[in-house]
């Protein structure tokens, strides 16, 4: 999945969480965050901290790749 967005990043989220039958407070522990974080996170939240996605995302077991287009 290309994600372009914070929100296509936190729909993502959300549904790998879910998969993975966690609650947000499953997520957010694991992850070594709050759970407002993981809420705002998978809402879209543009301030984000990417250290922190970084980590939720290597939590989920989701790799995050960035290549140049063109």
């Amino acid at each position: 999945m290309r994600v372009t967005t914070m929100t296509e990043l936190g729909v993502l989220i959300r549904e790998e969480r879910l998969h993975q039958k966690l609650t947000q407070t499953d997520l957010a522990g694991i992850s070594g965050v709050g759970i407002t974080f993981i809420s705002q996170l998978e809402n879209g939240k543009e301030t984000t901290e990417m250290e922190r996605v970084i980590r939720v995302l290597t939590m989920l077991g989701i790799d995050l790749y960035a290549e140049r287009r063109g």
